[in-house]
């Protein structure tokens, strides 16, 4: 599927706001797993930490990216920022 050439396959986004002592991050990735699928990597915490993570597992990459655009919406209506 030709969707992956428009969005990309690793996406950092942040949340910082001094007032409230907030600094988190976001990280989405996208990774061909052992069985022919694809894997989303989901990270997040608090900046400069290691965080936590979740694995999913989808069937393809259109599956997988159409996740990946999915909350990466979702988190932008919540007011993270992508980084670099």
């Amino acid at each position: 599927m030709r969707q992956l050439e428009m969005f990309p396959e690793d996406i950092r986004i942040e949340r910082v706001a001094p007032e409230a002592n907030m600094y988190r991050f976001y990280r989405l990735r996208l990774m061909p797993d052992l069985f022919g699928g694809v894997s989303l990597l989901r990270e997040w915490g608090r900046i400069g930490t290691q965080g936590r993570h979740r694995i999913e597992l989808f069937a393809d990459a259109g599956q997988a990216a159409n996740a990946m655009a999915e909350l990466f919406r979702a988190k932008q209506k919540r007011g993270y920022q992508l980084v670099g």
